[in-house]
Protein backbone atom coordinates (compact mmCIF):
# COMPACT_ATOMS: atom_id res chain seq x y z
CA UNK A 1 0.00 0.00 0.00
CA UNK A 2 1.33 3.49 -0.96
CA UNK A 3 0.55 6.65 1.00
CA UNK A 4 0.84 10.33 -0.01
CA UNK A 5 1.64 12.64 2.88
CA UNK A 6 0.51 16.23 2.43
CA UNK A 7 0.12 17.83 5.83
CA UNK A 8 3.73 17.36 6.96
CA UNK A 9 5.44 18.09 3.62
CA UNK A 10 6.79 21.39 2.36
CA UNK A 11 5.32 22.85 -0.85
CA UNK A 12 8.27 21.63 -2.86
CA UNK A 13 8.24 18.11 -1.42
CA UNK A 14 4.45 17.96 -1.81
CA UNK A 15 4.86 18.76 -5.50
CA UNK A 16 7.47 16.05 -5.84
CA UNK A 17 5.17 13.50 -4.18
CA UNK A 18 2.24 14.52 -6.31
CA UNK A 19 4.13 14.54 -9.62
CA UNK A 20 4.30 10.76 -10.07
CA UNK A 21 0.56 10.54 -9.48
CA UNK A 22 -0.10 13.20 -12.14
CA UNK A 23 2.20 11.37 -14.52
CA UNK A 24 0.34 8.10 -13.98
CA UNK A 25 -2.99 9.83 -14.51
CA UNK A 26 -1.68 11.22 -17.81
CA UNK A 27 -0.74 7.69 -18.85
CA UNK A 28 -4.25 6.58 -18.10
CA UNK A 29 -5.66 9.34 -20.29
CA UNK A 30 -3.32 8.49 -23.15
CA UNK A 31 -4.26 4.84 -23.09
CA UNK A 32 -7.97 5.77 -23.12
CA UNK A 33 -8.63 3.61 -20.08
CA UNK A 34 -11.23 5.26 -17.83
CA UNK A 35 -10.55 5.39 -14.09
CA UNK A 36 -13.63 3.69 -12.75
CA UNK A 37 -14.74 4.49 -9.20
CA UNK A 38 -14.53 1.65 -6.74
CA UNK A 39 -17.76 -0.26 -6.15
CA UNK A 40 -19.77 0.97 -3.22
CA UNK A 41 -23.13 0.47 -1.58
CA UNK A 42 -24.64 3.33 -3.56
CA UNK A 43 -22.78 2.88 -6.83
CA UNK A 44 -24.45 -0.05 -8.56
CA UNK A 45 -23.48 0.90 -12.10
CA UNK A 46 -19.77 0.30 -11.50
CA UNK A 47 -20.08 -3.02 -9.71
CA UNK A 48 -17.99 -5.92 -10.96
CA UNK A 49 -20.16 -7.89 -13.41
CA UNK A 50 -21.30 -11.47 -13.09
CA UNK A 51 -18.74 -14.00 -14.32
CA UNK A 52 -20.04 -16.16 -17.17
CA UNK A 53 -16.89 -17.99 -18.30
CA UNK A 54 -17.16 -20.94 -15.90
CA UNK A 55 -19.93 -22.94 -14.16
CA UNK A 56 -22.05 -20.88 -11.81
CA UNK A 57 -21.45 -21.07 -8.06
CA UNK A 58 -25.01 -21.24 -6.73
CA UNK A 59 -25.26 -20.71 -2.98
CA UNK A 60 -27.87 -23.27 -1.97
CA UNK A 61 -30.12 -21.51 0.59
CA UNK A 62 -27.15 -19.22 1.20
CA UNK A 63 -23.94 -20.50 2.73
CA UNK A 64 -26.02 -22.84 4.84
CA UNK A 65 -23.17 -25.21 5.61
CA UNK A 66 -22.01 -22.51 8.02
CA UNK A 67 -25.11 -20.49 8.96
CA UNK A 68 -28.76 -21.59 9.23
CA UNK A 69 -30.40 -21.77 5.81
CA UNK A 70 -32.44 -19.07 4.09
CA UNK A 71 -31.39 -16.36 6.58
CA UNK A 72 -30.00 -12.93 5.75
CA UNK A 73 -26.74 -13.92 7.40
CA UNK A 74 -26.41 -17.05 5.25
CA UNK A 75 -26.92 -15.02 2.07
CA UNK A 76 -24.49 -12.30 3.14
CA UNK A 77 -21.86 -14.94 3.93
CA UNK A 78 -22.38 -16.53 0.52
CA UNK A 79 -21.84 -13.19 -1.22
CA UNK A 80 -18.72 -12.65 0.88
CA UNK A 81 -17.42 -16.05 -0.17
CA UNK A 82 -17.84 -15.53 -3.91
CA UNK A 83 -21.29 -16.83 -4.87
CA UNK A 84 -22.46 -16.01 -8.39
CA UNK A 85 -26.09 -16.63 -7.40
CA UNK A 86 -27.84 -16.85 -4.05
CA UNK A 87 -30.58 -19.48 -4.15
CA UNK A 88 -33.79 -19.49 -2.17
CA UNK A 89 -37.14 -21.26 -1.85
CA UNK A 90 -40.29 -19.15 -1.89
CA UNK A 91 -43.39 -20.04 0.14
CA UNK A 92 -46.21 -17.88 1.47
CA UNK A 93 -47.53 -16.81 4.84
CA UNK A 94 -51.21 -17.06 5.74
CA UNK A 95 -51.69 -13.40 4.85
CA UNK A 96 -50.14 -13.78 1.41
CA UNK A 97 -46.62 -12.44 2.00
CA UNK A 98 -43.94 -14.35 0.09
CA UNK A 99 -41.18 -15.66 2.36
CA UNK A 100 -37.86 -17.47 2.01
CA UNK A 101 -38.23 -20.91 3.52
CA UNK A 102 -37.58 -24.43 2.28
CA UNK A 103 -39.92 -26.80 4.11
CA UNK A 104 -43.68 -26.37 3.98
CA UNK A 105 -43.58 -27.03 7.74
CA UNK A 106 -41.66 -25.04 10.34
CA UNK A 107 -40.76 -27.97 12.57
CA UNK A 108 -37.23 -28.88 11.50
CA UNK A 109 -35.56 -25.48 11.13
CA UNK A 110 -37.29 -23.13 13.57
CA UNK A 111 -38.08 -22.97 17.29
CA UNK A 112 -41.84 -23.11 16.66
CA UNK A 113 -42.25 -26.02 19.12
CA UNK A 114 -41.06 -23.74 21.94
CA UNK A 115 -43.83 -21.22 21.31
CA UNK A 116 -46.76 -22.30 23.48
CA UNK A 117 -48.99 -19.71 21.86
CA UNK A 118 -48.83 -21.74 18.63
CA UNK A 119 -49.40 -25.18 20.15
CA UNK A 120 -52.83 -25.48 18.51
CA UNK A 121 -51.55 -24.71 15.00
CA UNK A 122 -50.36 -28.22 14.12
CA UNK A 123 -52.19 -29.56 11.07
CA UNK A 124 -52.14 -32.50 8.67
CA UNK A 125 -52.19 -31.67 4.96
CA UNK A 126 -51.57 -33.70 1.87
CA UNK A 127 -48.29 -32.69 0.23
CA UNK A 128 -47.46 -34.32 -3.08
CA UNK A 129 -49.76 -37.21 -2.34
CA UNK A 130 -48.47 -37.84 1.18
CA UNK A 131 -50.09 -36.82 4.48
CA UNK A 132 -47.73 -34.50 6.37
CA UNK A 133 -48.27 -33.30 9.94
CA UNK A 134 -46.64 -30.22 11.35
CA UNK A 135 -46.73 -26.44 11.70
CA UNK A 136 -47.30 -25.17 8.16
CA UNK A 137 -46.16 -21.72 7.02
CA UNK A 138 -49.57 -21.16 5.40
CA UNK A 139 -51.20 -21.17 8.87
CA UNK A 140 -49.06 -18.29 10.22
CA UNK A 141 -49.17 -14.58 9.44
CA UNK A 142 -45.94 -12.83 8.56
CA UNK A 143 -45.76 -11.21 12.01
CA UNK A 144 -46.10 -14.61 13.63
CA UNK A 145 -43.44 -16.09 11.39
CA UNK A 146 -41.13 -13.19 12.24
CA UNK A 147 -41.46 -14.06 15.92
CA UNK A 148 -39.78 -17.43 15.30
CA UNK A 149 -36.04 -18.01 15.15
CA UNK A 150 -34.23 -20.25 12.69
CA UNK A 151 -31.91 -23.13 13.57
CA UNK A 152 -29.39 -25.31 11.73
CA UNK A 153 -30.95 -28.30 9.96
CA UNK A 154 -28.13 -30.77 10.60
CA UNK A 155 -26.83 -31.60 14.09
CA UNK A 156 -23.28 -32.15 12.81
CA UNK A 157 -23.03 -28.54 11.61
CA UNK A 158 -22.18 -25.44 13.63
CA UNK A 159 -24.98 -24.75 16.13
CA UNK A 160 -23.78 -21.40 17.48
CA UNK A 161 -26.10 -19.36 15.25
CA UNK A 162 -29.29 -21.14 16.30
CA UNK A 163 -31.95 -18.74 17.56
CA UNK A 164 -30.22 -15.63 16.23
CA UNK A 165 -31.95 -15.08 12.90
CA UNK A 166 -35.47 -14.49 11.60
CA UNK A 167 -37.31 -15.81 8.59
CA UNK A 168 -36.96 -13.22 5.83
CA UNK A 169 -39.32 -12.15 3.05
CA UNK A 170 -38.76 -12.53 -0.68
CA UNK A 171 -38.31 -8.76 -0.91
CA UNK A 172 -35.72 -8.71 1.87
CA UNK A 173 -33.79 -11.42 0.06
CA UNK A 174 -33.85 -9.44 -3.19
CA UNK A 175 -32.60 -6.37 -1.34
CA UNK A 176 -29.57 -8.33 -0.11
CA UNK A 177 -28.59 -9.20 -3.69
CA UNK A 178 -29.16 -5.69 -5.03
CA UNK A 179 -27.02 -4.13 -2.28
CA UNK A 180 -24.07 -6.46 -2.85
CA UNK A 181 -20.75 -4.77 -3.74
CA UNK A 182 -20.66 -6.68 -7.04
CA UNK A 183 -23.34 -8.11 -9.32
CA UNK A 184 -24.87 -11.12 -7.57
CA UNK A 185 -27.70 -13.05 -9.18
CA UNK A 186 -30.78 -14.48 -7.49
CA UNK A 187 -32.14 -17.98 -8.01
CA UNK A 188 -35.62 -18.26 -6.39
CA UNK A 189 -37.77 -21.39 -6.52
CA UNK A 190 -41.53 -21.48 -6.88
CA UNK A 191 -41.89 -23.93 -4.00
CA UNK A 192 -44.83 -26.33 -3.61
CA UNK A 193 -47.24 -24.18 -5.68
CA UNK A 194 -50.06 -26.75 -5.48
CA UNK A 195 -50.13 -26.58 -1.67
CA UNK A 196 -49.74 -22.79 -1.58
CA UNK A 197 -52.59 -22.20 -4.03
CA UNK A 198 -54.83 -24.55 -2.05
CA UNK A 199 -54.37 -22.73 1.25
CA UNK A 200 -53.55 -19.10 0.42
CA UNK A 201 -55.95 -16.87 -1.50
CA UNK A 202 -55.16 -13.37 -2.69
CA UNK A 203 -57.97 -10.83 -2.81
CA UNK A 204 -57.31 -9.85 -6.41
CA UNK A 205 -57.83 -13.41 -7.63
CA UNK A 206 -54.21 -13.92 -8.57
CA UNK A 207 -52.30 -17.07 -7.71
CA UNK A 208 -48.94 -17.80 -6.10
CA UNK A 209 -47.05 -17.80 -9.41
CA UNK A 210 -48.47 -14.38 -10.33
CA UNK A 211 -47.37 -12.85 -7.03
CA UNK A 212 -43.95 -14.42 -7.46
CA UNK A 213 -43.40 -12.83 -10.87
CA UNK A 214 -44.85 -9.47 -9.77
CA UNK A 215 -42.27 -9.28 -6.99
CA UNK A 216 -39.42 -9.85 -9.45
CA UNK A 217 -40.82 -7.23 -11.82
CA UNK A 218 -41.25 -4.75 -8.97
CA UNK A 219 -37.49 -4.81 -8.43
CA UNK A 220 -36.54 -4.59 -12.09
CA UNK A 221 -35.73 -8.21 -12.87
CA UNK A 222 -36.28 -8.83 -16.56
CA UNK A 223 -34.59 -9.98 -19.74
CA UNK A 224 -33.73 -13.23 -21.44
CA UNK A 225 -30.60 -15.17 -20.57
CA UNK A 226 -27.39 -13.13 -21.09
CA UNK A 227 -29.29 -10.10 -22.38
CA UNK A 228 -28.17 -6.63 -21.25
CA UNK A 229 -31.05 -6.38 -18.79
CA UNK A 230 -30.37 -9.84 -17.42
CA UNK A 231 -26.66 -9.24 -16.91
CA UNK A 232 -27.48 -6.09 -14.98
CA UNK A 233 -29.72 -8.02 -12.55
CA UNK A 234 -29.27 -11.75 -13.18
CA UNK A 235 -31.97 -14.19 -12.11
CA UNK A 236 -32.98 -17.77 -12.75
CA UNK A 237 -36.48 -18.97 -11.83
CA UNK A 238 -36.68 -22.61 -10.78
CA UNK A 239 -39.47 -25.06 -10.02
CA UNK A 240 -40.25 -28.76 -9.79
CA UNK A 241 -43.70 -27.97 -11.19
CA UNK A 242 -43.73 -27.78 -15.00
CA UNK A 243 -47.17 -26.14 -15.04
CA UNK A 244 -45.81 -23.25 -12.96
CA UNK A 245 -42.96 -22.70 -15.41
CA UNK A 246 -45.35 -22.74 -18.36
CA UNK A 247 -47.75 -20.38 -16.55
CA UNK A 248 -45.13 -17.72 -15.88
CA UNK A 249 -43.58 -17.97 -19.34
CA UNK A 250 -46.24 -15.57 -20.59
CA UNK A 251 -45.40 -13.08 -17.84
CA UNK A 252 -41.60 -12.90 -17.88
CA UNK A 253 -38.76 -13.78 -20.21
CA UNK A 254 -36.36 -14.40 -17.33
CA UNK A 255 -34.57 -17.76 -17.77
CA UNK A 256 -36.22 -20.72 -16.08
CA UNK A 257 -34.82 -24.00 -14.75
CA UNK A 258 -36.89 -27.19 -14.53
CA UNK A 259 -35.93 -29.06 -11.36
CA UNK A 260 -35.78 -32.86 -11.46
CA UNK A 261 -36.04 -35.08 -8.39
CA UNK A 262 -35.11 -38.67 -7.64
CA UNK A 263 -36.19 -41.22 -10.26
CA UNK A 264 -38.89 -42.58 -7.93
CA UNK A 265 -40.63 -39.22 -7.35
CA UNK A 266 -43.22 -37.98 -9.88
CA UNK A 267 -43.77 -34.32 -10.68
CA UNK A 268 -45.87 -32.65 -8.00
CA UNK A 269 -48.44 -31.13 -10.35
CA UNK A 270 -48.67 -33.35 -13.44
CA UNK A 271 -47.76 -36.69 -11.79
CA UNK A 272 -45.30 -37.51 -14.56
CA UNK A 273 -42.52 -40.03 -14.02
CA UNK A 274 -38.81 -39.23 -14.09
CA UNK A 275 -38.43 -41.30 -17.24
CA UNK A 276 -41.04 -39.23 -19.06
CA UNK A 277 -39.72 -35.81 -18.06
CA UNK A 278 -36.15 -36.70 -19.06
CA UNK A 279 -37.08 -38.18 -22.45
CA UNK A 280 -35.89 -36.46 -25.62
CA UNK A 281 -39.50 -35.79 -26.55
CA UNK A 282 -40.15 -34.00 -23.26
CA UNK A 283 -36.86 -32.08 -23.53
CA UNK A 284 -38.08 -30.83 -26.92
CA UNK A 285 -41.27 -29.62 -25.24
CA UNK A 286 -39.83 -28.08 -22.08
CA UNK A 287 -37.02 -26.32 -24.01
CA UNK A 288 -39.70 -23.93 -25.28
CA UNK A 289 -40.08 -22.61 -21.73
CA UNK A 290 -36.80 -23.20 -19.89
CA UNK A 291 -33.08 -22.72 -20.46
CA UNK A 292 -32.00 -25.65 -18.36
CA UNK A 293 -32.64 -28.44 -15.89
CA UNK A 294 -31.66 -28.79 -12.24
CA UNK A 295 -31.40 -32.51 -11.50
CA UNK A 296 -30.54 -34.21 -8.24
CA UNK A 297 -26.95 -35.27 -8.85
CA UNK A 298 -27.63 -38.95 -8.09
CA UNK A 299 -30.01 -39.06 -11.05
CA UNK A 300 -27.15 -37.95 -13.30
CA UNK A 301 -24.69 -40.47 -11.87
CA UNK A 302 -26.40 -43.40 -10.07
CA UNK A 303 -25.05 -44.45 -6.68
CA UNK A 304 -24.91 -47.94 -5.13
CA UNK A 305 -23.67 -48.45 -1.57
CA UNK A 306 -22.31 -44.89 -1.62
CA UNK A 307 -20.19 -45.60 -4.71
CA UNK A 308 -20.90 -43.77 -7.93
CA UNK A 309 -21.68 -45.90 -10.97
CA UNK A 310 -21.41 -45.24 -14.70
CA UNK A 311 -22.79 -41.77 -15.55
CA UNK A 312 -26.04 -41.59 -17.49
CA UNK A 313 -26.32 -39.63 -20.72
CA UNK A 314 -28.63 -37.04 -19.10
CA UNK A 315 -26.15 -34.14 -19.31
CA UNK A 316 -25.18 -34.93 -22.90
CA UNK A 317 -28.81 -35.15 -24.00
CA UNK A 318 -29.74 -31.94 -22.17
CA UNK A 319 -26.85 -30.13 -23.85
CA UNK A 320 -27.96 -31.54 -27.21
CA UNK A 321 -31.29 -29.80 -26.60
CA UNK A 322 -29.44 -26.58 -25.73
CA UNK A 323 -30.36 -26.94 -22.05
CA UNK A 324 -28.00 -26.04 -19.23
CA UNK A 325 -27.53 -28.47 -16.34
CA UNK A 326 -27.31 -27.22 -12.73
CA UNK A 327 -27.28 -30.27 -10.39
CA UNK A 328 -27.88 -30.18 -6.64
CA UNK A 329 -26.58 -30.42 -3.89
CA UNK A 330 -22.83 -30.37 -3.20
CA UNK A 331 -21.83 -30.63 0.45
CA UNK A 332 -18.42 -30.93 2.07
CA UNK A 333 -19.27 -33.37 4.83
CA UNK A 334 -18.43 -37.07 4.70
CA UNK A 335 -22.12 -37.77 5.33
CA UNK A 336 -22.77 -36.59 1.78
CA UNK A 337 -19.52 -37.22 -0.13
CA UNK A 338 -19.50 -40.49 -2.02
CA UNK A 339 -16.61 -42.85 -1.30
CA UNK A 340 -15.17 -42.24 -4.77
CA UNK A 341 -13.96 -38.81 -3.69
CA UNK A 342 -11.81 -39.93 -0.73
CA UNK A 343 -13.49 -37.45 1.62
CA UNK A 344 -12.27 -34.58 -0.58
CA UNK A 345 -14.91 -32.08 -1.85
CA UNK A 346 -12.40 -30.67 -4.35
CA UNK A 347 -12.28 -34.07 -6.06
CA UNK A 348 -16.06 -33.99 -6.32
CA UNK A 349 -16.06 -30.51 -7.86
CA UNK A 350 -13.35 -31.55 -10.32
CA UNK A 351 -15.34 -34.62 -11.36
CA UNK A 352 -18.58 -32.76 -11.98
CA UNK A 353 -17.09 -29.73 -13.69
CA UNK A 354 -14.37 -31.34 -15.79
CA UNK A 355 -15.70 -34.84 -16.46
CA UNK A 356 -19.48 -34.52 -16.38
CA UNK A 357 -19.44 -30.94 -17.72
CA UNK A 358 -22.17 -29.24 -15.74
CA UNK A 359 -23.01 -25.55 -16.14
CA UNK A 360 -23.68 -24.67 -12.50
CA UNK A 361 -23.58 -26.27 -9.08
CA UNK A 362 -25.86 -25.84 -6.06
CA UNK A 363 -23.57 -25.95 -3.04
CA UNK A 364 -23.99 -25.56 0.73
CA UNK A 365 -20.35 -24.43 0.94
CA UNK A 366 -19.96 -21.46 -1.37
CA UNK A 367 -16.43 -20.66 -0.23
CA UNK A 368 -15.12 -24.14 -1.01
CA UNK A 369 -16.44 -24.11 -4.57
CA UNK A 370 -15.19 -20.56 -5.11
CA UNK A 371 -11.68 -21.41 -3.91
CA UNK A 372 -11.59 -24.53 -6.08
CA UNK A 373 -12.63 -22.59 -9.17
CA UNK A 374 -10.23 -19.75 -8.48
CA UNK A 375 -7.35 -22.20 -8.17
CA UNK A 376 -8.22 -24.31 -11.19
CA UNK A 377 -9.73 -21.89 -13.69
CA UNK A 378 -7.36 -18.93 -13.38
CA UNK A 379 -4.75 -20.70 -15.50
CA UNK A 380 -7.34 -21.74 -18.09
CA UNK A 381 -9.13 -18.42 -18.44
CA UNK A 382 -7.11 -15.48 -19.68
CA UNK A 383 -8.95 -12.16 -19.58
CA UNK A 384 -5.96 -10.41 -21.12
CA UNK A 385 -2.19 -10.40 -21.39
CA UNK A 386 0.10 -10.27 -18.37
CA UNK A 387 0.82 -6.63 -19.16
CA UNK A 388 -2.89 -5.83 -19.19
CA UNK A 389 -3.41 -7.60 -15.88
CA UNK A 390 -0.50 -5.69 -14.35
CA UNK A 391 -1.90 -2.44 -15.70
CA UNK A 392 -5.31 -3.28 -14.29
CA UNK A 393 -3.84 -3.87 -10.84
CA UNK A 394 -1.93 -0.58 -11.11
CA UNK A 395 -5.10 1.29 -12.05
CA UNK A 396 -6.85 -0.21 -9.03
CA UNK A 397 -4.07 1.07 -6.75
CA UNK A 398 -4.27 4.50 -8.37
CA UNK A 399 -8.02 4.59 -7.76
CA UNK A 400 -7.36 3.88 -4.11
CA UNK A 401 -4.77 6.68 -3.99
CA UNK A 402 -7.10 9.17 -5.63
CA UNK A 403 -9.92 8.18 -3.31
CA UNK A 404 -7.65 8.63 -0.26
CA UNK A 405 -6.33 11.95 -1.54
CA UNK A 406 -9.82 13.31 -2.10
CA UNK A 407 -10.77 12.25 1.40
Amino acid sequence: MLFISISMASPSSSSLCFAPLVFLLLIIGCTARPLYPLPSHGDRESRRPLQTFRPYNIAHRGSNGEIPEETAAAYLRAIEEGADFIETDILSSKDGVLICFHDVTLDDTTDVAQHKEFANRKRTYQVQGVNVTGFFTVDFTLNELKSLRVKQRYSFRDQQFNGKHQIITFEEYISIALKAPRVVGIYPEIKNPVLINQHVKWSDGEIFEDKFVETLQKYGYKGSYLSKDWLKQPAFIQSFAPTSLVHISNQTDLPKIFLIDDITIPTQDTNQSYWEITSDRYFDYIAQYVVGIGPWKDTVVPVVNNYMQTPTDLVARAHAHNLQVHPYTYRNENNFLHFNFNQDPYQEYDYWINKIGVDGLFTDFTGSLHRFQECTSSSNHQSGSDDEKTASKLLHKIALLVSSYKG
